[in-house]
């Protein structure tokens, strides 16, 4: 081949390969901090990195600045646990398919001496009541986050409104919360998982649990590219679609098991 013939084969070549290197561009996940704080992304964005060839950077915020940066198109795909909130997001156009991922729930935790007398309790919202009315300390997210949102479902559940020196706010994500809680010998609300990955490093314990108004789901949206045509729409679709793969689900539902002796994440119903 002439010298000329091979110029333009290499050119050839770059041009082809050009979009697939824009298609390669960095995936911007904003998610939740439980997802982050219990290790799950530890295990499933490597394996997607590896498997699609993107890599990811990953914003760990509270779910409302989660669903907020996708809005804005400031991240390309959201992982978030807030479905009432997600709808109001989605309602706008910014965000599009939005598909549940996982779920697992919230638990109501707190020192072991119970000084509200929560334990045995089976619903949340007087659980929260109680708290109250013995002016326990209780420590709040207050970040609107997904658990922040929950935690004020709850609160409007029990007839509350929540103030006064027992009430505190930490503006935190999840471990944050939870290692403060601790500190202070107070009341919090956690997501499971999370819990269950701070467990060991905290004088907290599990004081009410089961209640359907726990549930805590999980879902994740894409970012719309006919509203943001900047975002990498292509990535964020990939990411999306790994996330409900049965090879993620797999990891999803086994996540947990040998260190926790227990899940800390449910795929499928419930």
């Amino acid at each position: 081949m002439s010298i000329g013939g091979l110029i333009a084969a290499v050119l050839l070549s770059l041009l082809a390969a050009a979009p697939v290197e824009a298609q390669r561009s960095p995936v911007i996940l904003a998610t939740t901090t439980s997802t982050q704080d219990s290790g799950l992304l530890d295990v499933l964005v490597p394996l997607f990195e590896k498997k699609s060839g993107y890599t990811v950077k990953t914003i760990a915020v509270g779910t409302g600045q989660a669903l907020a940066l996708g809005d804005r198109g400031e991240a390309d795909v959201v992982l978030v646990h807030a479905p009432n909130l997600e709808l109001q997001f989605l309602a706008k156009g910014n965000l599009v398919n939005r598909r549940r991922v996982m779920h697992n729930d919230f638990v109501l935790v707190g020192p072991p001496a119970d000084p509200a007398g929560v334990k045995g309790k089976k619903n949340a919202a007087e659980a929260l009541k109680r708290v109250a009315e013995r002016r326990a300390v209780f420590l709040s997210r207050g970040d609107q986050s997904g658990t922040h949102d929950k935690e004020k479902s709850l609160w409007k559940a029990a007839g509350i409104s929540p103030k006064g020196r027992w009430y505190i706010e930490s503006g935190q994500g999840m471990g944050a919360t939870l290692t403060i809680a601790a500190e202070k010998g107070a009341y919090t609300l956690a997501d499971r998982a999370t819990y269950l990955a701070f467990k060991r490093r905290i004088p907290l314990m599990v004081l009410l649990e089961g209640d359907a108004a726990l549930l805590n789901i999980y879902h994740v949206l894409e970012v719309s590219p006919a509203r943001h045509p900047r975002v990498n729409a292509a990535g964020g679709k990939a990411f999306a679609d790994f996330m409900l793969s049965a090879e993620a689900q797999q990891v999803i539902k086994a996540f947990g098991v040998e260190k926790y002796g227990e899940p800390l994440f449910f795929v499928g119903g419930g």
